[in-house]
């Protein structure tokens, strides 16, 4: 393999990555060429021949500008089986997470608390109370990149042969200013003993220049770890073999709804909650008047329902708000796990990976994630339809009215008594699917429809 080398910390050295990067899933701005500037770097113990550094990296692409981490392993042997970003001198350049070594250290990190200082930057390991055992620099670590993730790099490590309980390391590609909120919902429901989401084993949390913060400096999160689940299964993958066979999910579905609830009880007991104020509820609506009207542009067809939906906005004025706390924010199916004899388990609270995190963290309504999950019940029986000419519209209005029922017994919440705001928030969901669908998948595009002409004809009726 011959590939030209780099100078290092030279622009050359630059551009080798922002031409890998470009190829990367993680990559936000697809299509263009990352146009780099390192703002800091800090490295991890390496063995000898080799250095783990994580590059800071603003991409000043047109658009806004967004900071990447990039770790990357350099080592002047190439290492069997990998693949190489590129050269800088006489240094291979790897994607780091690609080399368990460089992922022993990071558990290492993690594990010991230790702190790195760098170029500009500083980080620092912090293992939580009630980690899983493992032994970071153990020999028999056998680490692997999961290929599914869009946003971020997880890992998974495990130790065979050792009785020491695998765990998953993820880390964030896009970072910003504030506490990631993966990090800090799944750590506070860890922390309170919660058995629908992974237990925490550790963070990573950094500081970096940032002339957009008052001090000048930038602090997050740049990893976070959990216990790994072998054997788990995608709910969403669960729920679509159900529907596909016409077995009843309703038990299922209300165990979910149960689970949801839980999970919403213990972030409202440990973290900040509020009642909504007239504020909170015009700016929410406001917010949704705004979706229906980029909807409609975007699709006329849906002006038929325009004065329905505007109703279902007026009749959720007038009712109950229940209190503002911090929510999972873009829940469905594919955010929940089967775990074999433990049931549903919870992942993913990052929320949108580029949104800032102040916008993340916001406190919001827990009937947000309620219409999320009976949103993604409609769409497994809408898949079914458009790729497999199914029926499944009962199997989905079964788990939606079980999912409910289980949510209201296990919250005291009636979802009945506050029907309208479930809609609306429902409807908002299926009008951001529909502007989605027409753009991406205008074959699905059915499946959001179905779900807006029942809300409107539920407000006619």
């Amino acid at each position: 393999m011959t590939i030209p080398p780099a100078e290092p910390g030279s622009g050359a050295e630059l551009s080798l990555v922002g031409s890998w990067m470009a190829t990367q899933r993680w990559f936000a701005n697809k299509g263009a060429q990352p146009v780099l500037d390192e703002i800091g770097r800090w490295e991890l113990p390496a063995p000898a021949g080799a250095r783990f550094v994580t590059h800071l990296l603003l991409d000043h692409t047109p658009g806004k500008p967004l900071l990447y981490q990039v770790p990357l392993a350099y080592r002047r042997e190439l290492p069997e089986g990998a693949t190489p970003i590129g050269r800088t001198g006489d240094e291979w350049v790897l994607d780091a997470p690609h080399d368990p070594e460089y992922v022993s250290a990071l558990l290492g990190m993690l594990a010991g608390g230790a702190e790195h200082r760098g170029t500009a930057t500083w980080a620092l390991g912090a293992r939580s109370p009630a980690a899983v055992p493992f032994d970071a620099g153990s020999p028999a670590l056998r680490s692997r990149v999961l290929s599914g993730e869009q946003s971020n790099t997880s890992i998974v490590a495990e130790w065979p042969g050792t009785g020491a309980l695998p765990v998953i390391c993820k880390i964030f590609r896009a970072i910003h200013h504030g506490e990631n909120p993966d990090v800090e919902l799944q750590g506070a429901l860890a922390a309170a003993g919660s058995p629908v989401v992974p237990r925490a084993v550790g963070h990573v949390i950094a500081e970096w220049p940032d002339r957009g913060q008052p001090t000048g400096r930038a602090r997050g999160h740049l990893a976070f770890a959990q216990e790994f689940l072998p054997g788990a299964e995608d709910a969403w993958r669960v729920a679509l073999e159900s529907a596909s066979a016409g077995n009843d999910f309703s038990a299922r579905a209300r165990a979910l709804g149960i689970a949801t609830a839980g999970v919403h009880a213990t972030l409202a007991s440990a973290l900040a909650s509020r009642p909504a104020d007239q504020a909170d509820i015009e700016d929410t609506l406001e917010s949704m008047s705004r979706r229906l009207e980029t909807a409609i542009a975007e699709i006329p067809a849906l002006g038929a329902h325009r004065t329905a939906l505007e109703d279902v906005l007026r009749l959720a004025r007038s009712t109950s708000w229940p209190a503002l706390q911090r929510i999972h924010g873009d829940l469905h199916l594919g955010q929940v796990l089967d775990v074999p004899g433990r049931g549903w388990v919870m992942v993913d609270f990052e929320g949108e990976p580029l949104r800032p995190m102040v916008e993340r963290s916001r406190l919001d309504n827990p009937l947000r994630d309620v219409a999320g999950m009976l949103r993604s019940f409609d769409y497994v029986a809408g898949s079914l339809a458009v790729t497999a000419g199914i029926d499944a519209s009962e199997w989905a209005r079964a788990a939606r009215l079980a999912f409910a029922e289980g949510y209201s017994e296990a919250s005291g919440d009636d979802l009945g008594e506050r029907h309208p705001l479930v809609d609306a928030f429902e409807a908002d969901k299926a009008l951001y699917e529909a502007v989605y669908e027409v753009r991406n998948r205008p074959a699905w595009l059915p499946i959001p429809l179905a779900g807006i002409e029942r809300i409107a004809a539920r407000v006619r009726s």
